[in-house]
């Protein structure tokens, strides 16, 4: 089975940059669509981007459309998360998770059984 490791995150005042990266150990990953769900205190993990398994479609999430970017490296096994213009509202820990692309399923944590183990953003002044 696929394993993820995250790695990135951290503390960035409003307006910065940070770039969050997955990293899965088995080439399988290259078949699987690649997506990234935050959960914030009190909140329910919520979808945030996803990237189909050939890199040829891309789908957000309204509240990061925009400033957020997904891609994916299959020569590498890794999905990035660069996140531009940072708001204290996108403060959460931030995972990743892999599965078979499926455009009804993929924006559905529940549908997920790979994940990483998660990493925190923290946008504050």
């Amino acid at each position: 089975q696929v394993q993820l490791v995250q790695s990135g995150g951290g503390l960035v005042h409003p307006g910065g940059s940070l770039r969050l990266s997955c990293a899965a150990n088995d080439r399988t990953f290259r078949s699987l669509a690649s997506t990234w769900f935050r959960q914030a205190p009190g909140k329910e993990r919520e979808f945030v981007a996803t990237i189909s398994w050939n890199g040829g479609s891309a789908f957000y999430a309204d509240s990061v459309k925009g400033r957020f970017t997904i891609s994916r490296d299959d020569d590498l096994y890794t999905t990035d998360l660069q996140m531009n213009n940072l708001k204290p509202e996108d403060t959460a820990v931030y995972y990743c998770a892999t599965r078979p692309w499926s455009l009804q399923a993929v924006s559905s944590a529940d549908r997920y059984d790979t994940w990483g183990r998660g990493t925190q953003v923290t946008v504050s002044s």
